[in-house]
């Protein structure tokens, strides 16, 4: 098995640089799965852009953590289940929450399951949804926009769990107390 580089500044390509100032100035850190990404510049800086674009949706910090916890719990990312449980509590969710997420237990409200159910049923039936998934979806009061904004949420998490899987990135100091 080949060992992916985890690239710092100094060793990262030169258009890899830049975004490794932008994962510092967000982090305090270069996070190890932007240290692996960096060895493809347009794959960091794809991932940065739908992270962006994905926190400025529809959802609020909860309902993002939902949407990205349930990904990487079923995706079984070694990595991201303790690097989102770390940004979850920096974003101040309720940790009932974060917890429930990480032990497969049902959510503290009705809305809050229906995102977990819908994103669920979304990435286990490959984007294909009932009319009943999505009238109970809708139901609880989310949107078309929100079906949408999960496939945002899904694009960006299926570029770092699989990344994560393949690259075997070593868990960051600051996220191992989440393992």
């Amino acid at each position: 098995m080949s060992a992916f580089t985890l690239h710092t500044k100094e060793t990262a390509p030169e258009k890899s640089k830049p975004l490794l100032d932008n994962s510092l100035k967000s982090f305090g850190m270069i996070p190890g799965l932007h240290a692996v990404m960096a060895e493809s510049p347009e794959l960091l800086e794809g991932y940065q852009q739908l992270h962006e674009l994905f926190q400025k949706t529809a959802f609020d910090a909860a309902e993002l953590t939902v949407v990205w916890q349930t990904i990487n719990l079923e995706h079984g990312c070694h990595y991201c289940v303790p690097a989102h449980t770390g940004i979850a509590h920096a974003m101040k969710v309720d940790p009932v929450l974060i917890e429930a997420l990480r032990n497969g237990e049902a959510m503290p409200n009705a809305k809050l399951q229906a995102l977990h159910d819908t994103t669920l049923a979304m990435l286990r039936n490959r984007g294909r949804l009932s009319d009943a998934e999505l009238a109970d979806f809708f139901e609880v009061g989310y949107s078309q926009r929100h079906v949408l904004d999960i496939t945002l949420g899904m694009a960006q998490k299926v570029m770092s769990n699989y990344v994560n899987h393949y690259a075997h990135t070593p868990v960051d100091e600051a996220f191992k107390k989440f393992i």
